[in-house]
């Protein structure tokens, strides 16, 4: 039985490491011509990198998420904390200077990777069978015939193929899946509502980059943390790598219409003379700036993503209903019940997703066909 597994993020990647542990074929179809997904860690230019800095995800919680721990020390990747000694910053108004507060140990520790998130994905595929990953190609129909499932994919350049498998994991978001994606027959209209319903961590979202040649603000007694009520920068942090490369990053407050309203290079500004208000004129003066705006991102967002921020919650009941629940599974983050949103979330899903099509598997409930074009 071939396994097609839709989407090559990390449940995407973890899914097909469970299924090759078990001996059981597969093909990942990956619509970016990188994989990854949203965990995307690159250099100063947005160009993945093998020691950069997390456009996507940066944190993980082992005492929270031990999972994720288990499998980046079965990885045998380095991981650190990330950087919170020195005082803590807040900015409650433009016509105020920021309050000084005494910094704090977070506990949980929030811990990221040497090299960045994207040494996970790298170190997971490295693992993995090279011929069964495909890149540059997008699954745009999902049809259920008496021989199995056919994929139609898109390739980069606009010509269609298709794809025979036994059983399909969408590793992706459910609100993407319903706006991507056609199903013959149709996904039930409740089912359908439920994914539309669910909140795509990240997408809302957009973060943005200084970056500098030392991490100038820890010689003031600095963590580089600071919270702001006027903006543009909601959240900032300490973004400094393992290796030394020094940045602040912090998560952009605008919602995305107003992004797109102010520019990149007009935002950009205005995050500057934010920092500079925080940390002081050298702030000002970065080598230069990133900003990665995922609701501007088609393969990570819809339209229903630049209306709001919403983290995903838990939900009752099954992601698939009807004529597609022996066939079709769903292993995005969002899907995770205990951690949805969240790095160990798509570790929890991407398991799920594999118990349950490997139940079926041995249970002998699908056809096993042979994989094969259209």
């Amino acid at each position: 039985m071939v396994v097609v597994i839709v989407g090559g993020g990390l449940a995407g990647l973890h899914a097909a490491r469970l299924l090759h542990a078990a001996d059981v074929p597969f093909r990942l179809i990956e619509a970016r011509e990188r994989l990854g997904g949203r965990i995307l860690s690159a250099d100063t230019a947005g160009h993945a990198f093998t020691d950069g800095f997390d456009l996507g995800p940066s944190w993980f919680w082992p005492e929270m998420h031990p999972e994720m721990a288990r499998l980046v020390s079965a990885l045998g990747l380095a991981a650190f904390p990330q950087h919170d000694d020195g005082d803590v910053l807040v900015e409650r108004s433009r016509s105020a200077p920021p309050q000084r507060h005494p910094g704090f140990r977070q506990e949980p520790r929030s811990m990221r990777l040497a090299g960045g998130t994207g040494t996970l994905v790298r170190a997971l595929a490295a693992g993995l069978p090279g011929d069964a990953i495909h890149l540059g190609a997008q699954v745009t129909r999902v049809a259920l015939e008496a021989a199995g499932v056919r994929l139609t994919l898109r390739g980069s350049e606009g010509g269609e193929a298709g794809l025979l498998a036994g059983q399909v994991i969408l590793a992706l978001p459910p609100r993407l899946i319903d706006a991507t994606i056609a199903f013959a027959p149709a996904i039930e209209p409740a089912t359908r509502l439920a994914w539309r319903d669910t909140a795509t961590w990240m997408a809302p979202h957009a973060k943005f980059f200084a970056f500098y040649e030392r991490p100038f603000w820890r010689d003031a007694g600095l963590s580089g943390m600071a919270q702001s009520m006027v903006g543009p920068l909601a959240e900032i942090h300490d973004a400094t790598t393992a290796s030394g490369a020094a940045a602040l990053f912090g998560f952009v407050g605008v919602p995305a219409d107003g992004r797109a309203a102010i520019g990149t290079e007009g935002l950009a500004q205005t995050c500057l003379d934010q920092l500079a208000r925080l940390f002081g004129p050298a702030a000002a003066r970065p080598g230069v700036t990133l900003l990665k705006d995922w609701s501007a991102d088609p393969l990570t967002a819809t339209a229903e993503d630049r209306r709001g921020g919403a983290h995903p919650l838990p939900r009752q009941g099954s992601w698939v209903t009807g004529a597609w629940q022996d066939r079709l599974y769903l292993a995005g983050s969002e899907t995770s019940a205990v951690a949805p949103g969240y790095l160990a979330g798509a570790l929890d899903a991407a398991q799920r997703a594999v118990a349950q099509t490997l139940g079926r598997i041995e249970r002998g409930n699908t056809a096993i066909p042979a994989l094969g074009g259209a």
